[in-house]
């Protein structure tokens, strides 16, 4: 690549020697007072008919390769959408482009036909045309009422995407931060997420996202910086936000991406119409995964910010969420950041070291009596 750019740059220095030569010699020319008539500047030469000719297998050559490159490349191009909208946004992606290119083909091929048919021939009169009003309105109003109707079918796409959630959505929490995400969900026991403050935030205290303790819907939540479990055929709700710079979420196989800023939640729903396994049965790669990844530049190791994305079906997403462990669970320490009248319902999130030890009320009873008798003693 690197030898490439050098000789394409060479090329362009000899390139560009070559026209400023050209246009001094055309400046002298212009103060020879003793040309000819049949000599003017710019009269055809010998080439004229080459460079129509030229001009014209360029384009058809151009054709052939587009067509070509489209044919041998489109295996590497995404498979089919995973989500529901992600389908109905290729439909409209591949319409906007059958109209560009239709547009661009037949814009081209005159342009470069032209310039065959109508090079210079001294037996030709030229016709000039210097104004017609009904081919103006005509090319300025046919694009002009194609291009509304892809803009304001997008939108009506984009609208239909970033509206409210359905009220069953399954609310995600995520945030972006130099160089991953972390992920949230609300607990299986009350499936409510606790509040969050930024000033919260201590990675070495084991709560990155700032989760608020003093808010009891937080107790049972908990978190995943490694892998992000959604179900299948489930409207998905992603609270997305970043800590530090500019991020942005994307789930290329499910056409989802939503910048995510530092102090401006933003948020993206969508339903994932199949499974880990469904894609990888499809695909034919037994080792195919789903994967969020950064496409906003944040810094030096942007290329490794990517999180693993499982589709669960229902039952199996249900079965995972039960399996997980409260933040609470996995660091007691924070069991600190919960006030003194919330620590008793705090506590049964709390694991213990200690083997639970039956007790039986005898010896208990046995036991109090025993050290009773000592103090008397």
């Amino acid at each position: 690549m690197t030898l490439l750019i050098a000789i394409l740059s060479i090329l362009f220095i000899v390139l560009t020697f070559m026209v400023v030569s050209k246009t001094q010699a055309i400046l002298k020319g212009l103060t020879k007072s003793e040309v000819e008539e049949s000599e003017y500047l710019g009269a055809p030469d010998k080439f004229n008919s080459a460079n129509g000719v030229g001009l014209f297998a360029f384009w058809i050559i151009s054709i052939v390769g587009i067509i070509w490159s489209f044919i041998v490349y489109k295996k590497d191009f995404l498979p089919e959408a995973s989500s529901v909208h992600g389908k109905e946004t290729d439909y409209w992606f591949w319409v906007s482009m059958i109209v560009i290119m239709i547009g661009f083909f037949i814009v081209n091929t005159f342009l470069f036909l032209f310039s065959y048919l109508y090079r210079h021939n001294k037996n030709r009169k030229v016709t000039f045309y210097t104004h017609n009003n009904n081919l103006e309105i005509i090319w300025t109003t046919v694009p002009a009422i194609v291009m509304a109707g892809l803009v304001f079918s997008g939108l009506r796409v984009w609208t239909k995407i970033t509206s409210e959630a359905p009220a069953n959505a399954e609310q995600i929490d995520i945030m972006g931060k130099q160089f991953g995400w972390t992920v949230r969900y609300a607990g299986v026991d009350d499936n409510q997420f606790g509040k969050y403050n930024y000033k919260l935030m201590d990675d070495a205290g084991g709560n990155p996202m700032g989760v608020d303790f003093s808010d009891p819907n937080s107790f049972d939540d908990f978190s995943n910086a490694s892998e992000m479990h959604i179900p299948k055929g489930k409207p998905v709700l992603l609270k997305i936000r970043a800590r530090d710079v500019l991020h942005s979420v994307f789930i290329p196989h499910m056409r989802v991406k939503m910048d995510a800023v530092p102090g401006m939640p933003t948020k993206f729903w969508f339903v994932a119409d199949k499974s880990t396994a469904d894609m990888r049965a499809e695909l034919g790669k037994p080792e195919f995964n789903y994967e969020i990844a950064c496409t906003e530049i944040c810094g030096r190791s942007h290329f490794g910010m990517k999180l693993l994305l499982v589709v669960d079906e229902p039952a199996d997403y249900e079965k995972w969420k039960k399996s997980q462990k409260p933040l609470l669970t996995e660091n007691p320490d924070l069991l600190n950041k919960v006030p003194d009248n919330l620590k008793a319902k705090a506590q049964k999130y709390v694991a213990s070291d200690e083997p639970a030890v039956e007790v039986v009320p005898e010896v208990v009873a046995s036991r109090v009596l025993g050290n009773s008798s000592k103090v008397l003693k």
